[in-house]
């Protein structure tokens, strides 16, 4: 049996998927709830570029941008952190429309197996930050920003 290489999360947003997308592909707005800085360029051949925290730098290519609904792009860490270089792997956003708001599907494909309980870690906490925000709240500081006075 092999390990998992691939992170799935859901979670149900009390926003429409137009805001939820907006977060996501908005360089402004992503930094609200996920990073320092961004360079987005949302269209297929598109830069994604995310300082995460002041050392992690997330970088790939979008695959593909269906506004509101979907998302796909390319992923990794400059400095190839935990092997997973710059566009080695795969995160995949759908963005389904409910009643109460929205369901977002996330997938994160292509991780070698040492990388998984990272990033389920990682996209966990991140996506309870988009939550907050897309829903019109504060999530407060960023518990994964690296101290600089550390």
């Amino acid at each position: 049996m092999t390990e998992p290489t691939v992170v799935r999360r859901e979670i149900r947003i009390p926003a429409p998927p137009a805001t939820i997308f907006a977060f996501l592909t908005d360089p402004e707005k992503i930094v609200r709830w996920m990073g320092l800085q961004a360079t987005l360029d949302p269209q297929p051949g598109g830069l994604y570029l995310l300082d995460v925290n002041g050392t992690d730098v997330a970088r790939g290519t979008f695959r593909e941008v269906v506004p509101v609904h979907r998302l796909a792009y390319s992923f990794g860490w400059d400095g190839n952190a935990m092997g997973v270089s710059p566009g080695s792997s795969l995160v995949e956003i759908d963005l389904i429309e409910q009643p109460d708001g929205t369901l977002l599907r996330l997938t994160h494909s292509g991780l070698p197996p040492v990388a998984v309980p990272a990033h389920e870690t990682g996209w966990a906490h991140y996506m309870g930050r988009l939550a907050v925000v897309a829903a019109g709240g504060d999530p407060g500081p960023d518990r994964m920003h690296k101290d600089p006075g550390a």
